[in-house]
């Protein structure tokens, strides 16, 4: 692990996104709460917000950081596609990159497997960091 010991401790912020691609019905079921499992959508906020506060279980090498916030949006702006964006926040000494993007897979994964039984062949696509705010190596916006 590196170490951040002699780093400055500063207010860090990180927005991650992915897309579940999946067939129309599937994206409505998902939408409407008609899935057998139930409400994908609320189990999905939770399972990325759960996931966010154990990164540095998940992902080796991960510092463990005491998450201000964590919030996790799914939307819905295309007929093929379920959008999910996570915003992380922290004061710590290190950032919060990994903690948004595995809140995004989490999300995604958990949609994935609420809806799996009715269209298998869904899809998990562009997760990617979109910005970083504070630390050392300054902010990050993806063009």
């Amino acid at each position: 692990m590196i170490d951040v010991g002699g780093k400055p401790v500063t207010v860090r912020a990180a927005r991650a996104t992915g897309r579940l691609l999946a067939q129309p019905e599937t994206i409505r079921r998902i939408r409407e709460g008609g899935l057998e499992k139930g409400d994908a959508v609320a189990t999905a906020r939770i399972a990325g917000i759960m996931a966010a506060k154990q990164t540095s279980g998940i992902i080796p090498l991960c510092h463990p950081l005491p998450l201000d916030s964590v919030t996790v949006t799914i939307s819905f702006d295309d007929p093929h596609a379920v959008a999910i964006e996570a915003i992380v926040r922290a004061t710590a000494r290190t950032g919060v990159e990994m903690e948004a993007l595995v809140a995004v897979t989490a999300a995604a994964l958990t949609l994935y497997d609420m809806s799996k039984s009715i269209d298998p062949g869904m899809s998990i696509e562009a997760v990617q960091l979109e910005e970083k705010t504070g630390g050392i190596h300054g902010d990050y916006r993806r063009a």
